[in-house]
């Protein structure tokens, strides 16, 4: 067994089966992994994800958002969730997960259609208002070149602490997210996507966490095995040999990472 301490720094764990969510929690330790971001995909997503972390509350720390690649939330809802997370700010450590519908475009495309980005713009935007007016880092699915478009919201609304999981995108894209000082976070598919592992050798290491956005399966080694936060230790033996680095700096630096990205420091 890895000694090293892990965090997962993306996983989705209400969409777990409950008790699969809690049988995961319960054996953290036991997979030497210290915490799970665990982020969120709509209200009741939210509340569900609130229930977990209720329940560890050292071991899963909250995220609340709307995640992008769905139908626009009616007015009434959104203001419903956006006034339920404002009344949770001490309890959350980001705004997420929000982002713009990239995958959800590809498909209206495949049918010849057209999806119009620009409500889901708008939907960005409002929850980078209120991550700004809470003080919250976010939490971003934001690819390719809906990247570039969410950095410049980024920097129009002064939000300067983003996490972009999952992420892939130009050359161009990744220099200035470097230069932003945003992180990204690398998930198992890294042992055996080739773009993965060249965005990993472009990326510093002071910026990078670990993820397994969980339920979501794998491929490689994990063919056919369900989703599990004790992967990522192999994700950063990976990172390691593609930064040519000792695998416990590695893994320090990234815990250390997320812990000041999430400002889980102090947190006990």
């Amino acid at each position: 067994m890895n000694t090293n301490i892990a965090i997962d720094a993306h996983i989705h764990l209400d969409m777990y089966e409950e008790m699969e969510a809690q049988k995961i929690v319960s054996e953290l330790d036991q997979f030497q992994v210290e915490a799970l971001i665990a982020v969120s995909r709509h209200l009741a997503s939210c509340k569900a994800t609130e229930k977990l972390s209720l329940q560890a509350p050292k071991q899963v720390y909250a995220a609340y958002g709307y995640h992008p690649e769905q139908e626009i939330p009616r007015e009434a809802e959104l203001q419903e969730l956006l006034e339920w997370i404002s009344g949770r700010s001490n309890d959350i450590v980001a705004v997420g997960e929000i982002g713009l519908p990239y995958y959800r475009r590809l498909e209206a495309e495949e049918r010849g259609e057209r999806l119009d980005y620009s409500p889901y713009v708008r939907l960005l935007e409002r929850f980078l208002e209120l991550a700004a007016k809470l003080a919250k880092p976010v939490v971003l699915h934001a690819v390719y070149e809906d990247a570039d478009i969410v950095c410049d919201l980024l920097q129009k609304h002064g939000i300067q602490k983003a996490h972009f999981h999952w992420f892939k995108g130009s050359p161009q894209t990744v220099q200035r997210m470097i230069q932003s000082g945003y992180y990204i976070s690398i998930t198992p598919d890294v042992l055996y996507e080739e773009e993965i592992r060249e965005l990993v050798r472009s990326y510093p290491l002071e910026l990078l966490m670990v993820e397994t956005d969980g339920p979501w399966p794998f491929e490689g080694i994990f063919e056919g095995q369900v989703t599990h936060p004790g992967m990522i230790h192999k994700v950063i033996e990976q990172i390691a040999l593609l930064h040519d680095a000792e695998s416990s700096i590695v893994a320090e630096t990234i815990q250390h990472n997320t812990k000041q990205f999430y400002n889980l420091l102090t947190s006990g």
